[in-house]
């Protein structure tokens, strides 16, 4: 299947009207569903915005490929997008997307379909045709020059393997989440580079459609180093004993020839198997290190914890609008259940649960939800659901271990029988008896010390938090600091929430009024993209700095930690206290001494929008 078989010109926009990323998504969907490819507009666009919370499809080049796999698609289809001013997409370079193909993928699609998708993304890696593109004056000249194109590519083959016997072997394996766009984006420019510079190498795509150009034994043996640019887990124990080089698929993109220097000096730690292969689980231990035993697991927790706590809390804190402090009255005693004796009374167990089975797959899920249960019942609370999580997830691989030297015929039985009952016994003795008592005991200590502090403690408090917000705008420094406050709004101390929501505005919100009041030391994108940091400051959207702190690092993440950090401690010196995790300025009803937060937020915005403006110097923008 071609191309221009998925695009046609009912899905080609010539000159895309939108500036900002979401306003392209908004234009590009609407297209799509005009088109009459689509299901539900809504469905679409809550799967593409799904994919871009993940990390951005603006791959740089002038290229975003946002792409989607839903049942709200209901003809696969291929959009193509030009914008001659450029969206402000988040780009991994920094830079305006000029072309955009938006990639929609019905549930049932099959292999035919995603791999035809994925073509595209390869094509994409030709300088040349991307200035085709560019200079395309209607529908039937972009259809025409994908169709040249495609026909210049037939014969081509997936994978290169070259070089003679005594030249290094470099292998690579690329694999994104969703397996459409940047596993081949990454795996062509990797191969396009090493072409470029005479170096033997050969690349596997874990894609959607399977492995393709699996590596084999004899070239793994032959290898020099292999690179492995993957946001999710590939089969690891077979590169024992070799120099791996890890890191994430972007930078596969990115920064290919930094990656083939490193494989050529083998500058990568020798990878040690682990005994269990990724087929049979995707365990967190298969890669080491900090970030796959603690931090993608913990994550993991919170972002599946995040809708209950988000939901529950909001709806408490409107039983408090509706009902007072005691919550009388039919609705508000109803939101009141909804919220607090549904909602939130899980979240503890959802976060055990789903970092157990980040850890141990889907049979710690089960371990890990009784774990949670029992640290809340036990008076644990969240760092007890915490460590039932850790635990039951790594009891499982503990377990699998073990069972792993039972006779073939016991297999069926390890997931219905022997995973669940071994797994939740071991895992409920261990916090009955070991982990309950002292971590009660810790979390009450906790909360007397936190409901203790005033004045100048509870300042300094403020600050570390709000501060903390600021340092990576939700990365692993922003989520600790954000889960610290959920914790203690479940202990039912809510001033801790009310510094970190305020310290995740200020960064956004600075920003916004840097690019209205220094114009000058803003490029027109970033004025654009200013605008839409009203909205996402006063949202509690951290994020929307991100763009401007990868363009500036030094001047926006320090200015935007001081204005975030003064904000935090003013917000706790007022006595400030927030009921909802979450919403910003539009749950100002749910904080305790509104008007002084209000403030707080401002003077803190008004920080770091100074600082930036100050420190930034004038540019000259080229047209």
């Amino acid at each position: 299947m071609k191309i221009t078989d998925l695009l046609k010109k009912d899905t080609v926009i010539i000159d895309l009207a939108a500036t900002s990323k979401s306003a392209a998504i908004d234009e590009m969907t609407k297209k799509l569903d005009e088109a009459g490819r689509l299901n539900s507009l809504d469905g679409y666009r809550e799967a593409i915005l799904k994919r871009e919370s993940q990390s951005t499809t603006g791959i740089g080049e002038g290229i975003a490929i946002p792409h989607a796999k839903t049942d709200a698609v209901k003809t696969p289809s291929i959009l193509f997008a030009k914008s001659v001013k450029g969206v402000d997409y988040e780009s991994l370079d920094g830079q305006p997307a000029h072309l955009l193909f938006m990639i929609a993928a019905s549930a049932g699609a099959n292999n035919e379909h995603l791999e035809t998708l994925s073509r595209l993304s390869s094509l994409l890696m030709d300088a040349k045709f991307r200035e085709d593109l560019l200079a395309a004056q209607s529908p039937e000249d972009v259809i025409n020059i994908i169709d040249a194109k495609e026909k210049e590519e037939d014969g081509e083959e997936e994978v290169t393997v070259g070089g003679k016997e005594d030249e290094k072997l470099i292998l690579a394996v690329t694999a994104c989440p969703t397996g459409i766009a940047h596993t081949y984006m990454a795996a062509d420019a990797l191969k396009a580079k090493a072409k470029e510079r005479g170096i033997a190498f050969k690349v596997e795509t874990n894609g959607s459609t399977g492995v393709k150009g699996a590596l084999t034994a004899e070239e793994i043996e032959k290898a020099t180093a292999i690179i492995v640019a993957a946001d999710k887990q590939v089969e690891m124990d077979r590169f024992a004993g070799k120099h791996v080089i890890k890191v994430p698929v972007a930078a596969g993109i990115r920064k290919t020839d930094e990656l083939l220097d490193r494989a050529l000096n083998q500058d990568g730690p020798i990878y040690k198997a682990t005994g269990e292969s990724i087929g049979k689980t995707e365990a967190a231990t298969s890669e080491g290190g900090f970030k796959e035993y603690f931090y993608k697991p913990l994550m993991n927790g919170i972002s599946n914890m995040l809708p209950f706590v988000v939901g529950g809390g909001l709806l408490v804190a409107l039983a408090f609008l509706f009902g007072g402090y005691e919550t009388k009255g039919a609705l508000a005693e109803a939101l009141n259940l909804i919220g607090g004796g549904s909602a939130l009374s899980i979240m503890v167990p959802v976060l055990a649960a789903f970092i157990a089975s980040a850890i141990g797959d889907r049979p710690a899920f089960a371990p890990g939800m009784v774990g949670g249960l029992l640290a809340v019942s036990g008076g644990a609370g969240f760092l007890g659901g915490l460590i039932a999580g850790f635990l039951a997830g790594y009891v499982i691989l503990g377990l699998k271990k073990v069972f792993s030297y039972l006779p073939q015929s016991f297999e069926g039985l390890k997931p219905t029988l022997l995973y669940p009952v071994f797994g939740i016994l071991i895992v409920g003795l261990i916090m009955v008896f070991v982990v309950n008592t002292p971590i009660a005991a810790v979390m009450d200590g906790l909360m007397n010390f936190l409901n203790g502090l005033s004045g100048a403690n509870a300042v300094i408090l403020g600050l570390v938090l709000g501060g903390m917000m600021a340092v990576d705008m939700g990365g692993p420094v922003n989520k600790t600091a954000f889960a610290f406050g959920i914790a203690m709004a479940a202990s039912s101390n809510f001033a801790p929430q009310a510094a970190t929501m305020i310290g995740g505005m200020v960064p956004p919100l600075g920003l916004a009024l840097a690019t209205t009041f220094f114009k000058n030391k803003f490029t027109q994108a970033e004025r654009d993209a200013g605008k839409t940091n009203y909205i996402m400051g006063a949202s509690f959207i951290t994020e929307g700095a991100i763009p401007f702190a990868a363009a500036d690092p030094i001047r926006v993440i320090v200015s935007s930690v001081v204005g975030a950090a003064l904000a935090g401690g003013l917000a706790l010196f007022f006595g400030c206290e927030s009921q909802a995790p979450h919403g910003g300025i539009f749950v100002l009803w749910a904080i305790k001494n509104p008007l002084m937060y209000a403030i707080s937020l401002l003077i803190g915005s008004i920080v770091t929008a100074l600082m930036i403006g100050f420190w930034k110097k004038p540019i000259e923008e080229k047209i």
